[in-house]
């Protein structure tokens, strides 16, 4: 076959299988754009980290001027897009709530740089391979995965379709870490190695979680409806108490499956069932043990927290 012949072929396929995005269509959000857009975003949350050059103290303004309205720029242009291809009956005026959509989540950034400045704070006190707080932000895979998720998260919440899975997808390509945009989160979360977790959309998370490489908060099943299609918008994902530590490789399943606060979840665990709070679920001899953790454990984990929340850290 010559190389036109491939070239007709290719273009007949365009046409009759689909999945061509264009211009005479509802052009669908940048994958370049995106990426830029969650890179200029973490440039917000953590000013003069991610630089090519280093910036004095008073360019801070000017340069935080100028990023923010060009983020503002793209982002009401992606999500106008992506409000486009979800068509009139979701939202009539894609460009008018665009810019609305782009004015409330800019204004979430003050109170998400406090809540990823907690999750910073969560890796330095539970990794003790670290030396530095710059260290973390510099190198550590979470601070991106979580800080992008957070962002894309207030998105997902104000119904924009799309956009705030790409996102997270940019963060996961970057990282091997798949959250959700829909998973709620609490404060200082730490995810150690970060590698190969996954958090499914209908999460929760409570305050003081941390969880190791392979982790998956995912669906133990899903309903259909009577043409055998997965029914949307259920409730199908674990909630994860405050205070809680989940090993390597543990998988917790189901959207009824509680683990209660200050528990601890072993490594290599499977989870289709309630833990109660202040317990401890591991295997012993193939045999799943749940069983009560010591008092003594319990306050000392306290204490170690509290001590965490007075730390005070400046960028």
């Amino acid at each position: 076959m010559s190389l036109d012949d491939t070239l007709q072929a290719l273009l007949r396929s365009y046409e009759t299988e689909g999945g061509i995005n264009h211009l005479d269509g509802s052009n669908l959000p940048s994958d370049e754009s995106i990426n830029r857009l969650a890179n200029e975003v973490m440039h917000l949350l953590f000013p003069g980290f991610f630089e090519n050059q280093p910036i004095a103290q008073s360019d801070v303004p000017a340069i935080t001027r100028s990023r923010l309205r060009a983020v503002h720029n793209r982002l009401r242009e992606e999500v106008a897009k992506s409000f486009t291809f979800a068509g009139p009956s979701m939202c009539p005026d894609p460009i008018g709530r665009a810019s609305d959509v782009a004015d409330t989540v800019l204004a979430c950034l003050p109170e998400l740089r406090r809540i990823v400045q907690t999750d910073v704070q969560a890796a330095y006190a539970g990794d003790p391979a670290t030396r530095h707080v710059e260290e973390i932000i510099l190198a550590y895979p979470c601070v991106l995965v979580i800080s992008i998720q957070r962002f894309a998260h207030e998105l997902y919440r104000l119904g924009v379709p799309l956009l705030p899975r790409m996102l997270t997808e940019y963060a996961h390509e970057r990282t091997g870490c798949d959250i959700h945009p829909g998973a709620r989160i609490g404060a200082h979360f730490f995810i150690d190695h970060c590698t190969g977790v996954v958090i499914g959309e209908t999460a929760t998370i409570g305050d003081h979680v941390k969880i190791y490489q392979g982790v998956t908060l995912g669906a133990k099943s899903f309903e259909v409806d009577n043409a055998g299609n997965p029914v949307k918008g259920v409730k199908r994902h674990p909630d994860i108490g405050d205070h809680v530590t989940i090993y390597a490789h543990a998988t917790i399943l189901g959207g009824e499956t509680r683990i209660g606060p200050h528990s601890i979840v072993g490594a290599n665990v499977w989870l289709l069932e309630n833990i109660p709070a202040n317990s401890i679920a591991y295997y012993k001899n193939e045999s799943l043990v749940v069983r009560s953790r010591q008092k003594k454990e319990v306050a000392v984990e306290c204490r170690k927290q509290d001590e965490l929340q007075a730390w005070n850290w400046s960028i």
